[in-house]
């Protein structure tokens, strides 16, 4: 296949890599000139979970323009960057390519949708994926439990199959679902626990864990959530959301929520995408969140100083 990979951080980076390493054509579009300018000098190299290699046939660019129609279209931008990163790929990748994108938080598919057909439109969780840039044209794979991809209508399709496949074939855990929504839902339960809680008492999730006040403002957080969850329908694997999301903290103790990353980095985060989306939806179907709207007011406010600090 011919495919794209839109947002080449830390786990474009993996993905892209991986792939071009599996015998595809991959290019790598990403707004980070001195990346994309090390990765067409000396390769793109990813260390870790995955192995260490670098893989010269990486293509990268700035300029989505250059790449053309392709076949497969994965946006691996922050959710904030899913709409842009749509609107520019729309006239550019073809009417028949397929759009996978990966991010945390809700509401990236309605993003896409709205700058191209939804039906081509794929949506994935990365669950238990760990990645960091060590430097320019350098990313280290912490670690990968499992790629989940669905169709964004729900079922089960032969495109959906042919995605599934390659993706293992590069070298990933990967699986293709029939309800993807209900993974995304659980998948967001969990990152509205430790996202903006840690982010918040800057903490390990161990660490929130394992502070009783600090962990039931956490929880708090969730609960409002899970209750808008209930009230929308969305069907739930678990019965007992609290030990759900105990059991997923309690298996990565020493991780560091990507938003609290972007906040030690001094940069926007994906809080609109997460914490900040429950009140969203808590006003539109009349449920209180007082939790998620006091941490996301906290966040917003060191945000809007990161914006003052680089003006």
């Amino acid at each position: 296949m011919k495919i794209a990979v839109i947002g080449a951080g830390a786990m474009g980076s993996i993905y892209a890599a991986l792939m071009a390493d599996a015998g595809h054509e991959v290019w790598a579009v990403d707004t980070w000139r001195d990346h994309v300018d090390a990765i067409n000098a000396h390769g793109l190299r990813v260390e870790g979970a995955s192995g260490d290699r670098t893989v010269r046939t990486v293509r990268a660019t700035t300029r989505i323009a250059d790449v053309g129609q392709c076949d497969l279209c994965i946006l691996a931008t922050k959710a904030s960057g899913v709409g842009p990163a749509a609107q520019a790929a729309a006239p550019v990748i073809g009417p028949d390519a397929m759009v996978l994108t990966i991010q945390n938080g809700l509401g990236a598919g309605e993003r896409i949708a709205a700058h191209m057909p939804s039906r081509n439109v794929l949506l994935g969780v990365a669950d238990g994926f760990g990645a960091s840039m060590k430097g320019l044209g350098h990313a280290h794979h912490n670690s990968m439990k499992l790629i989940r991809i669905g169709e964004l209508g729900g079922g089960i399709t032969d495109r959906l199959k042919r995605v599934e496949a390659l993706w293992q074939e590069a070298g990933f855990n990967a699986r293709a679902f029939e309800n993807i929504t209900q993974l995304i839902w659980e998948k967001f339960l969990c990152n509205v626990t430790f996202s903006a809680p840690c982010t918040t008492f800057n903490v390990t999730v161990g660490e929130l864990m394992a502070h009783s006040d600090h962990w039931q403002i956490a929880l708090g957080a969730m609960l409002e959530a899970h209750n808008i969850a209930c009230a929308k329908g969305v069907p739930l694997s678990f019965d007992d959301p609290v030990a759900y999301v105990t059991a997923f903290g309690e298996g990565m103790p020493n991780a560091r929520p990507s938003m609290l990353l972007d906040h030690m980095a001094r940069r926007a985060s994906e809080l609109d995408a997460i914490n900040g989306i429950v009140p969203v939806m808590g006003r539109e179907m009349g449920i209180s969140t007082p939790y998620n709207d006091t941490l996301t007011a906290v966040l917003r406010q060191r945000e809007a100083e990161f914006e003052r600090e680089g003006a």
